[in-house]
């Protein structure tokens, strides 16, 4: 899109005063000239976000205009000469005044873009350029301007590109840092520009300084934030250093991956290596809601990290942990204890972010809030308490109509309604459910929920190979989701393939020893088990269910099929009587109509041990 504005505006420049010239036809005593710098920026990507939503990128860009850019100009005495769609061109009396501004303009909305929805951001590119110019009116022509035009083209998205003679005005007058000078080919400039691109980790450390001194706090952005600060190295042995940092970072890269999470990139966060750090003041400075710390001690042939998740703004510890481990390979420790720190972070933050939003008045959230509210109903599990999560998640929509997550919690809970027989229509149900699910991945397809949820319902509809599909894609876009893998081996055990999904649960259950669902990946888990004619197995995880959830009645239902496998009738009998407590209308007729997609062999069975037990038929 910039270049194509950027050639509109050429276009124009060369109809009104003729090609490879800023001058129009007039005589020479009416031409006024003066040396000026410029600044033009236009919006990356907005073709596409228009050809999407017309009037809805509009009043976004207006909205961004009026309360992030044309505030921050007039701040820097810039004048806005020239509107062009999505661009802007702008002139300043002072280069200092261009420079700081553009870097202000960048940091504003980076911190916006953190709480939007992904595809809602608006990013600029930003080139700046000073020349001599013919002033026409209000209006501005020439070379100069063509050259700020064509560099800005040049710029990342989200960055500033400067010209050299830019770069020489500001060096040692601005706190920022600037790239090696390159000289890319700028279409329709004959004549070379040097070209250098603003430093952008050094215009956010010239901003957390200036919080610093200032004792100001960055705001929070909409979404729940996190900084992984460098863990520090405690060994006493600089050839560990590798590892330790190695470690922090793909541990920022895994949260990452996680939509939901707004992670603070490791070049601002490396800054605080070596440093004795005030966690209160991290959160101000980098304006995130949490902080993840720890340390890594290495004694002989052992290994040990720990790990603590702290709120900021209280200093609370959310969650803390330690891990004990041989110095074998050390890459393959990395990624393990990387996969183990970055789950147990993502399941302990979703807790967190659950208990604040339940703490709050229904007035005072917004869509994100009434989601995680939804979410700590939806764990409840109850009939009433899904009812009230389905709820709170249409109100969320009713805020944000295209927020995924909410659609893919809607069909979390036609999902559950279905498997405990909630549901007054079970097939309406089901459909319903799929038309959510479907709808969330449209909405983002890069969020690993909605694949988990369409998997889920898929399998309940009997389409193997698309849940099986969905699933896999959930561990792809989020390698550190327990629940992932968790219904991974759920769909495998309910296609027939119970022999393939015991690793995956195992991995679940390792991921997240302390996941809200945990209950549930030992009842898959022993599942498994007990259809591999693995009773003793099967009892041993199936108790741990019980023990995690005990108001659940499919770990009873399965606990009688391995005891009377196993000839214990009379704790077959303990468990189904537990069973009948829990759902008094227990039925043969309960079973099919949330199994009938299960694998036959494996249903029937089920059913056998269970009509042995004295379950009736309806």
């Amino acid at each position: 899109m910039c270049r194509m504005v950027s050639a509109v505006w050429l276009m124009y420049n060369e109809l009104n005063h003729g090609p490879g010239t800023a001058t129009r036809t007039m005589p020479d005593t009416d031409i006024t000239r003066r040396l000026t710098t410029i600044m033009a920026a236009d919006v990356v990507g907005y073709s596409r976000q228009m050809s999407l939503d017309e009037v809805d990128t509009m009043r976004r860009l207006r909205k961004l205009r009026r309360e992030a850019i044309d505030p921050v100009i007039s701040k820097h005495d810039g004048r806005i000469f020239k509107t062009m769609g999505d661009g802007l061109l702008v002139e300043f009396g002072s280069t200092v005044n261009a420079v700081e501004c553009a870097a202000e303009i960048q940091m504003a909305l980076e911190t916006r873009n953190a709480g939007l929805e992904d595809g809602k951001e608006m990013r600029l590119r930003i080139g700046i350029n000073i020349g001599d110019v013919i002033v026409d009116g209000d209006d501005i022509f020439g070379h100069g301007v063509n050259v700020a035009a064509r560099i800005q083209g040049v710029a990342e998205p989200g960055g500033v590109s400067l010209s050299g003679v830019v770069n020489d005005q500001v060096v040692g007058k601005v706190g920022f840092r600037f790239s090696e000078a390159s000289e890319p080919t700028l279409k329709n400039i004959d004549t070379p520009v040097v070209v250098y691109q603003l430093d952008m980790v050094s215009v956010r450390e010239a901003q957390r300084k200036e919080a610093e001194q200032s004792g100001a706090s960055l705001s929070l952005p909409e979404k729940p934030s996190i900084a992984v600060l460098p863990f520090n190295n405690m060994s006493g042995d600089p050839d560990q250093e590798y590892f330790s940092d190695g470690m922090t970072e793909d541990i920022i890269t895994a949260l990452s991956r996680l939509r939901w999470l707004f992670v603070i990139a490791r070049n601002s966060t490396f800054t605080y290596k070596g440093r004795a750090v005030d966690i209160k003041q991290v959160g101000r400075e980098l304006g995130v809601r949490y902080v993840l710390e720890g340390s890594v001690r290495k004694a002989g042939s052992r290994i040990r990290v720990t790990a603590q998740l702290i709120e900021a703004e209280t200093g609370n510890h959310v969650w803390a942990e330690r891990y004990d481990r041989e110095l074998a390979d050390i890459f393959d420790l990395q990624d393990e204890l990387t996969e183990a720190i970055s789950a147990q972070v993502d399941t302990e933050l979703a807790g967190s972010e659950r208990q604040q939003a339940h703490i709050k008045t229904i007035n005072d959230l917004g869509a994100w809030e009434l989601y995680q509210r939804g979410m700590w109903h939806y764990y409840k599990n109850t009939k009433e308490e899904l009812a009230e999560a389905r709820r709170l998640f249409d109100l969320a929509l009713e805020r944000a109509p295209e927020f995924a997550n909410a659609y893919a919690a809607l069909a979390a809970v036609a999902y559950a309604n279905a498997i405990r027989g909630y549901a007054v229509d079970p097939a309406a149900n089901l459909e319903q459910g799929l038309r959510h699910a479907e709808r969330a991945v449209a909405s983002d397809d890069r969020e690993w929920f909605c694949h988990y949820v369409l998997g889920r319902i898929s399998m309940l509809t009997g389409e193997s190979d698309r849940s099986i599909r969905a699933m896999e894609k959930c561990i792809e876009l989020n390698p550190s989701s327990a629940q992932s893998y968790y219904a991974l081996g759920y769909a495998l055990f309910w296609f027939g393939r119970a022999e393939e999904a015991v690793p995956y649960v195992t991995r679940a259950i390792r991921l997240s020893p302390n996941d809200p669902y945990i209950w549930a990946f030992y009842h898959m888990r022993g599942t498994v088990h007990a259809h591999t004619d693995e009773y003793v197995s099967a009892i041993d995880d199936l108790k741990s269910a019980v023990q995690a959830k005990g108001d659940e009645v499919w770990p009873h239902l399965v606990l009688v099929l391995s005891y009377i496998s196993l000839g214990k009738n009379e704790e077959a009998q303990r468990a189904y009587n537990r069973a009948v407590e829990i759902k008094p209308d227990l039925s043969t007729t309960f079973f099919w109509s949330v199994s009938d997609t299960l694998h036959p062999p494996y249903a029937e069975k089920m059913l056998d041990a269970l009509r042995k037990a004295g379950m009736p038929e309806e």
